[in-house]
């Protein structure tokens, strides 16, 4: 499918999976994959999940939550949601018809999202008192939101919650940052040490980029991931997902004719009245999305859905959350897309148009494509986004997330603009191909088989070029020649369970993707592999050793270019452009599933021809993907005048990025025997003598200035 707006889209991505089914199976005591995973580990005091949407956290911490009351002693458990829509998804459960030890039951007066009233300050305090009799009682559960939990902390104290469990969902909205007061709260119960704490989420990395716990503090938790790509390659039905952002020209409700397809099941999220794309009036903007689906006929009574007759003659049924201005109406509408009786109807509703509702915990299975205008606050919102259309459901086999860009006029003005949009899509892309991916083991060369994966026919050889699978979690075991291993504890946590965290980091760092993408020509890889992903690391993790925060880099780079050098490897840039045929049983000729190879195949080839060690990975650029489908789709002309204004900003060093660079260059002199030249032909090796004579102009200035000039 070319680009439906107009001249050009951003990196596209695409994941096909191989339906096993194992992501919907249940054991005998009734849970599902990841939720035996996660009851593996209910013993500890301090459990963090990390598990997609739809995955069955909720089910997960009801029977964690169960066995912690009954089995570990603690007295009660209070449940924490951010908003009180969620608070559904923590309903009575009669788990023992699955054969588990106990129900799951909340009395009606504890489930405060139930509770009257919008969710604001002055309504939160109002349902402290509850909370307070709640702890005075002997029920076992209760229900809030984030809100009325931060108030009740507030008013009954930190002590008064002593030898309960609190469980926090969607914890990426918890923040280590001191004006965050969740957060703060978490940290002074974790201070106390005399609860216990579940935290659950969606994301794989906080949006703001802001650290969700302090590093002391995280190191607490034992974490249990379960990645998207064991969620999607478990599904029955689902077995493709695209992701392409767009640019458009002109008006967006003009676009988005081009690309809603009534024949699927949408959910439109139209921008923020504040955004460029916006036409600053709402309720105008859904009235013309629902006349280019074809002729309104009216409001259906009992579920106050909107009903318009499209161009085939079918009726569709769309659901406006925008509107605000009938309480009633929109209550009206909410309860029919709740209502439980219709939940396994695939023709209740057609199309959702909403503004900041219909994202995190909404469910809808039916869902095939989600259309999205206008940037998202954060790439945590676009990872709930693209959930809300990655739930499995009969005869569902295709899943697609469509973000449609404003791109700028021709104006200089707007150069700039554009430039940032450009890059938070790429990020947004390059971030979401990394969610997706199954997920690596790396060990220096000649480390030894690894438990778990099957290394072909050959099985491990001693000094070849090994590629294990594990067939249970799609994780790949690669050996990397030089690959520095982390020592302590933390280091190896980091390395395990927080890659994802420093990546995104990374890929949203707007200096090495600016220059990476858009400079190619002018920027040496081990500027944005060594320096910029180097810094990143120090910065985040302070308290690592310098050993540790190599070895965390060093994994870092690996994931991000081995993933980026195995799309390239395959040749198919764009893959997500071009639409899986509707017959495609997604097997080979034999009929055998062949599942999500696509990054495997590439990785293969890609470890067949080179000879992996960390200075290779170290001189890829990681962004090299990005300008190659960049390069093929984008209009010349304006990708030669957005690179012009990239190559015009001149760069200086900074006194630590000098001092680093002077560290490189004596690492490379005991190595090599001598000190980097100036005049290298070889970029990196130029780079590190310009370091060292940078640095040593900042130590002479400083000394000239009355310093000591020590380094």
């Amino acid at each position: 499918m070319t680009n439906p707006i107009n001249t050009y889209t951003v990196p596209s991505v695409s994941i096909t999976t191989a339906r096993t089914g194992a992501s919907a199976k249940a054991n005998e005591l009734g849970m599902r994959a990841m939720q035996e995973r996660a009851y593996a580990k209910r013993g500890e005091q301090y459990l963090l999940i990390k598990s997609p949407p739809a995955s069955g956290k909720s089910r997960a911490l009801m029977f964690i939550a169960l066995d912690k009351l009954n089995n570990q002693g603690l007295q009660q458990a209070i449940v924490v949601v951010p908003e009180r829509s969620i608070g559904g998804s923590f309903a009575d459960e009669a788990l023992t018809q699955r054969g588990f030890y106990w129900d799951w039951t909340v009395a009606p007066q504890w489930n405060l999202c139930n509770a009257p009233g919008i969710d604001e300050p002055r309504v939160a305090r109002s349902k402290v008192e509850a909370v307070k009799k709640f702890l005075a009682s002997d029920d076992k559960v209760l229900i809030c939101t984030h809100a009325t939990f931060r108030f009740a902390v507030e008013e009954l104290g930190i002590q008064a919650f002593d030898n309960r469990l609190i469980a926090v969902d969607e914890f990426h909205h918890v923040s280590a940052n001191p004006d965050n007061k969740l957060g703060s709260q978490l940290g002074a119960f974790i201070a106390r040490d005399k609860v216990h704490l579940v935290a659950m989420t969606g994301s794989y990395f906080r949006g703001d980029s802001e650290a969700v716990l302090s590093p002391s503090d995280e190191g607490k938790f034992e974490t249990v991931t379960y990645t998207y790509y064991e969620q999607l390659n478990g599904y029955r039905w689902l077995k493709s997902l695209d992701i392409g952002y767009f640019f458009y020209t002109g008006r967006y409700v003009d676009a988005v004719a081009k690309v809603l397809d009534p024949a699927l099941k949408t959910i439109v999220h139209i921008p923020s009245v504040n955004s460029r794309e916006s036409l600053k009036d709402k309720e105008r903007e859904v009235n013309e999305i629902m006349h280019a689906l074809g002729e309104w006929k009216g409001i259906d009574e009992t579920t106050g859905f909107h009903l318009i007759e499209g161009r085939d003659g079918r009726t569709l049924k769309v659901a406006d959350l925008v509107d605000d201005s009938d309480a009633a109406q929109r209550s009206r509408v909410l309860g029919a897309l709740k209502d439980p009786a219709h939940k396994d109807d695939r023709d209740h509703v057609d199309i959702i148009i909403a503004l900041g509702m219909a994202k995190e915990g909404f469910d809808w299975i039916w869902c095939e494509h989600a259309l999205t205008i206008g940037y998202r606050s954060s790439l945590t919102e676009v990872v709930q986004i693209i959930g809300r259309a990655t739930r499995d459901a009969e005869g569902k086999e295709r899943a697609r997330f469509t973000n449609l860009i404003a791109e700028p006029t021709a104006e200089q003005s707007a150069v700039a603009e554009a430039v940032n949009d450009m890059l938070k899509a790429i990020s947004a892309s390059l971030l979401m191909e990394q969610v997706l991916a199954p997920r690596y083991e790396f060990t220096p060369r000649n480390a030894g088989a690894q438990e778990g994966f099957d290394y072909g026919p050959d099985g491990y050889v001693d000094g070849g070029k090994n590629l294990g699978v594990n067939k249970e979690t799609g994780e790949i075991h690669i050996e990397i020649n030089g690959l520095a291993k982390p020592k302590s504890k933390e280091g190896k946590r980091i390395c395990k369970e927080d890659l994802n965290e420093v990546i995104a980091a990374f890929i949203q760092d707007k200096p090495a993707l600016e220059r990476g993408t858009l400079d190619k020509e002018n920027t040496i890889p081990e500027e944005l592999t060594i320096e910029r992903l180097g810094k990143i690391v120090r910065e985040r993790y302070p308290e690592l050793s310098e050993a540790d925060q190599e070895a965390v880099r060093q994994h870092a780079i690996a994931v991000i270019n081995i993933t980026q050098q195995a799309k390239l490897a395959l040749e198919t840039p764009g893959q997500a452009e071009v639409p899986v045929p509707a017959n495609d049983s997604g097997g080979d000729e034999a009929g055998h599933a062949k599942g999500n190879t696509d990054l495997l195949d590439g990785v293969r080839k890609f470890i067949n021809v080179r000879d992996l060690d960390i200075d290779l990975i170290d001189r890829i650029n990681p962004f090299e993907a990005a300008y190659a489908v960049l390069a093929k789709t984008m209009d010349e002309k304006s990708l030669r005048q957005i690179q012009a204004s990239i190559a015009a900003k001149t760069v200086k060093l900074t006194e630590d990025e000098a001092r680093e660079l002077a560290k490189r260059a004596l690492q490379f002199k005991n190595e090599r025997g001598r000190v980097p030249d100036i005049n290298s032909p070889d970029a990196w090796e130029k780079r590190m003598a310009e370091g060292v004579a940078a640095f040593a102009r900042y130590r002479a200035q400083a000394k000239a200035q009355g310093g000591n000039g020590n380094g």
